[in-house]
């Protein structure tokens, strides 16, 4: 069942309102990146890129591991597990929506007005 007034799903949806860190889980999709390699593309500070990983850390969507002197994220996406529930009704929602709007449709003969051709 989907808790919907879960704290842990306001941390994971306001790291994810970003577009920046949205950027950053795409990237660690592929492969544990550094910080630096994470703030390259938005030309941003380590220090801002840092920031930005702290609110994913808190949101559990990423994991820092420290080797020497080198910050590896990784990405942690079982924490989306919980939002991925939380939309899934609205899904299933929008989906009869638009399968009742389908037949409608396609139940009622289509009437023009004289003198108008398709």
């Amino acid at each position: 069942m989907v808790e919907y007034e879960s704290p842990q799903l306001d941390v994971v949806f306001q790291a994810l309102s970003d577009s920046t860190r949205r950027r950053m889980l795409r990237s660690l999709s592929m492969q544990p990146r550094s910080v630096g390699e994470l703030a390259a593309p938005f030309h941003i500070s380590l220090a801002a890129a840092s920031k930005h990983i702290k609110v994913l850390e808190r949101a559990g969507l990423v994991q820092r591991r420290i080797q020497g002197r080198t910050h590896l994220c990784q990405l942690h996406a079982g924490a989306l597990a919980e939002a991925e529930r939380w939309l899934q009704f609205y899904q299933q929602f929008w989906g009869g929506r638009l399968q009742a709007l389908e037949a409608t449709l396609s139940a009622e003969p289509i009437q023009m007005p004289k003198g108008k051709t398709r």
